[in-house]
C-alpha cells in the first residue's frame, strides 16, 4: 500500500455551536508517497564516527539468570522505543495546544519533564544504534544493553508520569473543552489557509526541480488535508459532545483534532522549508563545484589526508578518476537546461570528494550539512505522520543522524545524511507492510480521515472511533507496537 494516506481539502472551523460537519469537509484526493533511495558508502567513516561515542549509564541492572532469549528480549527493547517514542511525540502536541492556551510560563514544569523524557529517550536510540552496529558483541552483554535500552524507554515514561496528572488538572478538558476548541479551531483555520498556498508552492517547485528534488514532500498538501478533514469532525463532535453533557467524549474528540492538526503541520510546513532547502542548495552547488578543484589539486599532490587514511596510489588514482567524474556530470547537469535536483548534485559533489578531501574548502562542509539537514527533516516529518506503522529500527536511525548532526563535526554530515535516508526508506518499508491502516471493523463506515490518523498514530488501530488518542498521559493498556520493520 502507498506510504500516502488519502488527502481531503477542507474549509475554515465554525465558531457556533450549529456547525455541521458537511461545512468543512471537502473532497477526497488520492496520492501516493513517492520512496527516497538511499545512497550508502564511506562504511569506514560510518563505523569510526558512531564508534567514537559511548552511551551514558544503563538504565536498569542486568536481565536475571532466567531471562528469556535474547530474541525475544530484543522484540522487547523495539516495542518499548517505538512505545516511548510515541508517547513522547504526543506529549509534545498536547503541550504546544496547552502553552497557546495558558501562556509558557504555566507549562514550564511539563517542557522539563518532556525534555528529561527526551534525554532518556536518546540515549536509549544510542544504545540501540550501537547494538545493531554489533556493539557489544558477547551474548551475555547484548542481553544487558537490552534490558538497558527498556530501562531507558520505562524511566522516560516515569519521567512524563510523574507529571501527568498535573497537566491533566492544568487543560481541565474533563471540566468543559469551550477555550480548547477555541485554540483548535484557530489553528485549525490557519492551517487551512496555508495548505492552500503550499499547494501553489509545490506547483511552482514541481516546475522548477526535478521530480527527485521534491520527492519527500509529494503528496504533503493531500495528506495535510485529510487530517484537516478528520480534525473537522472531532471538533464538531467535541463541540455537541460538549453541548449533551459529555465532557469526557467531548474530551477525547479534541484531543484527536490536536493531534490531526498538529500533524497538518508537518506537512504544510514541510512543503515550505523544502523550499527554501532547495533555493539554498541551488545557491551552493556552484560554490561547491569551484570548493571541490582545489581540494583534488591538495590530493594529486599528496597532501589530502593525514597519514593515517592515505589509500596507496592506485587507489587514490581511482578516487581521483571517479570524483572529477561526478564533478564534469554535475557541470552538465547544471548547465544542461533541464530542472535538476540540488541537494542531489550537493550531495553527489560531497560524496565524490570526501574520501580524497582536506577539509580545507569550507564550502563542502556547507554542502554536506545541506544535504544532512534536508534528508533527516524528511524523515523527521515522514516518521512523525506516520509513526502508527513506524517500527523501531527506522526511528533509531532517524536519532543517530540528529545526534549527528549537532556534534559540529563537519566529519559527521555525511555519515548523518546516509543514516537519515535510511531511516526514511526503512520508514517508507514499514508502512507498505504495515498495509490499509483501517478498513473499518464489522463493516461499520469509518469517520472520514480515519485511515490517516490511525497511520499518524493519533488514534489506536483498534478502536479509532471512541479509543483514547494519543496524548501527554499515554494510553490505558499499552497498545501493542505495530508488526514493521525493526519490531
Amino acid at each position: 500500500m502507498p506510504a500516502a494516506s488519502t488527502g481531503m481539502s477542507s474549509a475554515a472551523a465554525a465558531g457556533d455551536d450549529e456547525t455541521s460537519t458537511a461545512d468543512l469537509v471537502l473532497p477526497l484526493v488520492a496520492v501516493g508517497a513517492a520512496g527516497a533511495v538511499a545512497g550508502y558508502g564511506y562504511l569506514r567513516r560510518v563505523r569510526r564516527v558512531r564508534d567514537r561515542t559511548t552511551p551514558g549509564g544503563v538504565g536498569s541492572p542486568p536481565p536475571p539468570k532466567s531471562s528469556p532469549p535474547l530474541a525475544a528480549r530484543d522484540e522487547q527493547a523495539c516495542a518499548a522505543l517505538v512505545e516511548a517514542d510515541n508517547r513522547i511525540r504526543a506529549a509534545r502536541t498536547e503541550l504546544g495546544f496547552a502553552e497557546t492556551l495558558f501562556g509558557a510560563e504555566s507549562v514550564t514544569a511539563f517542557r522539563r519533564a518532556v525534555r528529561e523524557a527526551e534525554s532518556e529517550l536518546a540515549a536509549a536510540f544510542r544504545m540501540r544504534q550501537r547494538y545493531d552496529d554489533g556493539v557489544p558483541s558477547e551474548e551475555a552483554a547484548r542481553g544487558h544493553a537490552l534490558a538497558g535500552i527498556v530501562g531507558r524507554c520505562e524511566e522516560a515514561g516515569r519521567r512524563l508520569d510523574a507529571v501527568a496528572d498535573a497537566f491533566g488538572r492544568l487543560r481541565g478538558l474533563e471540566r468543559g473543552v469551550s477555550e480548547a476548541l477555541g485554540v483548535a479551531e484557530g489553528r485549525f483555520r490557519e492551517l487551512t489557509g496555508r495548505a492552500g498556498a503550499s499547494e501553489v508552492v509545490l506547483a511552482g517547485l514541481h516546475d522548477r526541480y526535478a521530480p527527485t528534488a521534491i520527492a519527500s514532500v509529494t503528496g504533503n498538501v493531500e495528506q495535510a488535508k485529510d487530517r484537516l478533514v478528520f480534525a473537522t469532525v472531532r471538533l464538531n463532535q467535541a463541540r455537541q459532545a460538549a453541548d449533551t453533557g459529555q465532557p469526557e467524549r467531548a474530551a477525547r474528540h479534541l484531543r484527536a483534532a490536536e493531534g490531526a492538526v498538529d500533524q497538518a503541520a508537518v506537512f504544510v510546513e514541510g512543503v515550505e522549508r523544502m523550499a527554501a532547502e532547495l533555493r539554498a542548495a541551488e545557491q551552493t552547488v556552484p560554490a561547491a563545484l569551484t570548493g571541490a578543484e582545489p581540494e583534488l589539486t591538495s590530493a594529486r599532490e599528496g597532501g589530502a589526508l593525514d597519514s593515517a587514511d592515505d589509500p596507496p596510489p592506485g587507489e587514490l588514482h581511482s578516487r581521483l578518476a571517479h570524483a572529477d567524474a561526478v564533478l564534469d556530470s554535475v557541470r552538465q547537469e547544471l548547465t544542461g537546461g533541464q530542472p535538476y535536483d540540488p541537494v542531489g548534485l550537493l550531495r553527489r559533489i560531497v560524496r565524490a570528494t570526501a574520501p580524497v578531501a582536506s577539509g580545507r574548502s569550507g564550502v563542502l562542509p556547507a554542502a554536506a550539512l545541506i544535504a544532512a539537514r534536508t534528508a533527516t527533516a524528511a524523515a523527521a516529518d515522514f516518521v512523525a505522520t506516520h509513526r502508527g506503522a513506524v517500527g523501531a529500527t527506522a526511528r533509531t536511525r532517524l536519532a543517530e543522524a540528529r545526534r549527528l548532526l549537532v556534534t559540529g563535526d563537519p566529519a559527521d554530515r555525511p555519515p548523518a545524511d546516509i543514516l537519515a535516508l535510511e531511516a526514511r526508506e526503512l520508514a517508507e518499508l514499514d508502512v507498505r507492510a504495515h498495509g490499509n491502516p483501517y478498513a473499518g471493523a464489522g463493516g461499520m463506515t469509518a469517520t472520514a480521515g480515519t485511515g490517516g490518523a490511525v497511520l499518524g498514530g493519533i488514534v489506536p488501530a483498534e478502536d479509532p472511533e471512541d479509543g483514547t488518542p494519543a496524548g501527554f498521559a499515554g494510553r490505558a493498556g499499552h497498545p501493542h507496537p505495530p508488526a514493521a520493520t525493526g519490531v
